[in-house]
């Protein structure tokens, strides 16, 4: 049995649980609540990086990143149904390296404002993570990605990373964004586990 540790917030955990359901893996995955900011934590030996999320496999090896367990899953599963081969994969890749980084640029001024004082937060930088995340956005508007099935990490990334908007951002890039909320709505009635890991505190 595999372990994944993760935590309810995280939409990089998220991507994990979701890849899970959508490659019928969820049988083999024992999910287990890990606490970042606990010193005491067992995440701390299983990735020095103290970071989720952490995928142990059957032997007490770990793997760890989103990315890096997703193209473990995928392999697991047969190979090429959420990572795709030939041409089509660099575009999926690309599309969830754009993803991602909107992701860590939203983590980054929750971060900012949950850990450092409020007379210590610094605008500029929390503008230029803002400015990131709404150039991601604008380009993903201009032209929304052709949804596949089984959806590829790309999509998985992108769902995750406008779900965590709503979380964290109380949804407010939807009205100037409508494409990219009709195409979160079609990956979620593509993929009903999307609700059902649903983010929270």
């Amino acid at each position: 049995m595999l372990i994944l540790r993760s935590s309810p917030p995280s939409p990089f955990g998220r991507k994990i649980k979701l890849a899970l359901n959508i490659l019928d893996l969820v049988d083999q995955v024992d999910v287990k609540v890990a606490n970042t900011n606990s010193p005491d934590d067992e995440l701390l030996r299983e990735n020095a990086l103290g970071k989720i999320p952490i995928l142990i496999l059957e032997d007490g090896s770990t793997l760890f990143d989103s990315r890096v367990i997703l193209e473990y899953l995928d392999e697991r599963a047969g190979g090429g149904k959420i990572v795709p081969k030939g041409d089509a994969r660099f575009p999926a890749l690309r599309l969830q390296a754009l993803a991602d980084g909107l992701l860590d640029a939203a983590l980054l001024q929750i971060y900012e404002k949950r850990f450092r004082p409020e007379e210590m937060h610094y605008q500029p930088w929390l503008d230029r993570q803002a400015d990131k995340v709404q150039r991601a956005l604008a380009e993903l508007e201009a032209e929304p990605p052709m949804m596949g099935k089984p959806p590829h990490v790309g999509h998985i990334a992108l769902a995750c990373a406008l779900g965590y908007l709503d979380f964290r951002f109380d949804g407010t890039w939807r009205d100037s964004h409508p494409q990219l909320v009709g195409w979160l709505s079609a990956f979620s009635n593509l993929v009903p586990a999307y609700e059902a890991t649903a983010p929270h505190d």
